[in-house]
């Protein structure tokens, strides 16, 4: 199984991030730059909240389910990255 790459630069990114968070898939974002977009900061921050038994997450201004399972991996062609 192949793991899904995005790249901020893509018209639908979002929208394969938030089917990623809520299936519990592992996600690489390639090519990012010095700033990181702003829509992930709930994301790295790992701002989940419960509604009864699931976990949410708000993302783009919609709450997506959260699977602990996710996982992020950033890849930047910056040698010493400050993020």
């Amino acid at each position: 199984v192949a793991l899904p790459v995005i790249q901020l630069t893509q018209p639908r990114w979002l929208m394969g991030m938030t089917r990623a968070i809520s299936e519990g898939t592992p996600l690489i974002i390639e090519n990012l730059g010095e700033e990181v977009d702003a829509t992930l900061d709930p994301v790295l921050a790992r701002q989940v909240f419960r509604k009864g038994r699931s976990a949410f997450l708000k993302l783009g201004g919609e709450e997506v389910e959260y699977s602990y399972n996710f996982r992020l991996y950033m890849v930047t062609k910056l040698s010493n990255p400050h993020y």
